[in-house]
């Protein structure tokens, strides 16, 4: 059957990159002199002397005895004994390095070409299929993805201001869905930063390496490769490049929203805006979209989950073996994901300027009355010319990390599972009110039930509760009204999760319901935060 014209942009971007590696390489390499010039001798060879111990260690980690990387640390550690010229040139070397690392797999050749693609292969990809045939998901419906937000706004500014959108990071199909939301609502492409790891997966690794992904090494902890990527992001902001990125970093392990956000990155688009306004660049604006994403399932829930209690409280480690390492269980969760209607729910937040202010339709910050007024003024002087403060630019970066976790937090839409799933857990906290958490967790399968009924008066109350808080503007939602909405609720919930985990997040006997209390806490944190109470939960 003939599937419906795509809403949309025109499949080009407006990426104004050169794609060579000399044109990168010079820029980093003058943007990370500055800094190296910036530091006394001393700071300098205590800068450099950490990436050699930590690179190293990485080495001796990994049994690395022989690579380009590991011959470009060992310059660099005979130069920091030979003075500061010779670190500086050393340093330069790995700079080199780490930029043909990042930047070494996008070609604008097949960017190009990937988005005139893109439509076809991802209505195969994202298309359920029914009776043989395929089906192209009515939109119009709420069935499979919804767009939410004000997008007609975003991609009226999206044509005069360079943007950034900063979404809430679920699981590793986030970057394809996200994409594929963004074509879907008429918004430019964007580069955005994916894990080495993420290229584990041959099924993704070519089109995401050539879709405007650039590498990013999450086992370098050195600030050096810390300030290279700043570096690499604020050059392609500054160039123009719509640009996507995690301020939470890696995958929520816990299910929960991001309640706090790094500000590394977000510290280099209000760095690449103050250049565009010093240069005097044609469109040096720059506005932060935020992207809540709300999902039924989660590829990675096992392993997530899992993670996030054997490390609760430690430094995390990065996952390199989980369910997205293996193509064919991608393609299982997503053909069974999408089986399901509104399973997943993009929702772009309010633009906001770099201090965390919302902007109106021209671009124009806001404060809480409606009234404009001009952003300039927090980083120029009387004259309109940009005045250098570290420390100021830190106080605005965090005023907007502030924005955007409210943000995620007024645009979370609530779902069939994560209800279900948070009164299943809670009704195991009310059976169990001495057990903490760990112990809950490890509870004997024949413990793991609870009584029906009363799931479905926890659920009616978190109904009840939810639809308050929706009218308040404090989060959305797509859950069920009506006189049996607690049943239809639980339903679906019951129906979703039997669709892909090995384990039954929830099962119906008889006059029971089973819980699985991992899946069950995973789940049911995304509601977190938003203090639901059914009962006295100790």
């Amino acid at each position: 059957m003939t599937s419906p014209p795509l809403p949309g942009v025109t499949l080009t971007t407006h990426l104004l990159i050169n794609p060579s590696h000399r044109s990168i390489d010079k820029a980093l390499f003058a943007r990370v002199d500055a800094l190296l010039n910036s530091m006394t001798d001393a700071q300098m060879k205590a800068y450099l002397s950490d990436t050699v111990y930590l690179e190293r260690q990485r080495f001796y980690a990994d049994g690395v005895t022989d690579s380009d990387e590991s011959a470009a640390i060992e310059g660099l550690a005979h130069g920091i004994h030979d003075g500061p010229e010779a670190m500086r040139k050393a340093a330069q070397v790995l700079v080199k390095s780490y930029s043909h690392e990042i930047h070494n797999r996008f070609s604008e050749r097949t960017f190009g070409a990937a988005m005139k693609l893109a439509p076809g292969a991802l209505k195969r990809l994202l298309a359920p299929a029914e009776r043989g045939a395929w089906r192209w998901p009515d939109f119009a419906k709420g069935d499979h993805i919804q767009v939410q937000g004000p997008v007609d706004k975003i991609r009226a500014l999206s044509k005069t201001h360079t943007l950034v959108v900063a979404p809430t990071h679920v699981s590793n199909l986030d970057s394809p869905l996200v994409g594929y939301a963004l074509h879907m609502a008429g918004l430019p492409p964007c580069t955005y930063g994916a894990g080495l790891n993420l290229f584990s997966n041959p099924a993704m690794s070519f089109f995401m390496a050539r879709l405007g992904a650039y590498t990013v090494d999450r086992r370098k902890r050195h600030r050096l490769y810390k300030d290279v990527l700043k570096a690499y992001s604020t050059e392609l902001i500054a160039r123009g490049a719509h640009s996507l990125f995690y301020p939470g970093g890696t995958r929520s392990r816990s299910g929960q929203l991001e309640p706090h956000i790094k500000r590394g990155l977000l510290g280099t688009a209000i760095a690449a805006w103050q250049e565009g306004l010093q240069s005097g660049n044609e469109k040096p604006e720059v506005l932060v979209v935020p992207c809540t994403l709300s999902c039924s399932l989660v590829l990675e829930a096992e392993t997530l989950i899992e993670d996030f209690l054997a490390g609760q409280g430690k430094s995390r480690y990065i996952i390199t073996d989980d369910e997205f390492s293996h193509p064919t269980a991608v393609l299982k969760f997503v053909r069974q994901l999408l089986d399901l209607n509104a399973s997943m729910v993009v929702r772009f937040g309010e633009p906001l300027d770099l201090i965390g202010n919302r902007v109106n339709e021209s671009g124009q910050s806001v404060d809480g009355s409606g009234r404009s007024f001009d952003r300039r003024k927090y980083v120029c002087d009387s004259k309109d010319v940009v005045v250098a403060d570290a420390q100021r630019d830190r106080v605005y970066t965090n005023h907007l990390a502030t924005s955007l976790c409210r943000a995620y937090r007024e645009d979370s839409v609530a779902l069939s599972t994560h209800v279900a799933a948070y009164a299943g857990w809670s009704c195991l906290v009310e059976r169990y009110p001495h057990l903490d958490h760990y112990q809950r967790v490890l509870l004997a399968p024949f413990e793991r039930w609870v009584d029906r009924t009363r799931m479905l008066a926890a659920i009616e109350s978190l109904l009840d509760q939810i639809a308050q808080k929706v009218s308040d503007g404090e989060m959305q939602s797509l859950l069920h009204e009506g006189p049996d909405r607690a049943e239809k609720t639980l339903t679906d919930a019951v129906a979703a999760f039997a669709c892909f985990h090995s384990r039954r997040t929830l099962e119906f006997e008889d006059w029971r319901i089973l819980v699985d209390p991992k899946l069950s806490l995973y789940y049911g944190n995304r509601l977190s935060g938003f203090d639901l109470q059914i009962g006295d939960e100790s």
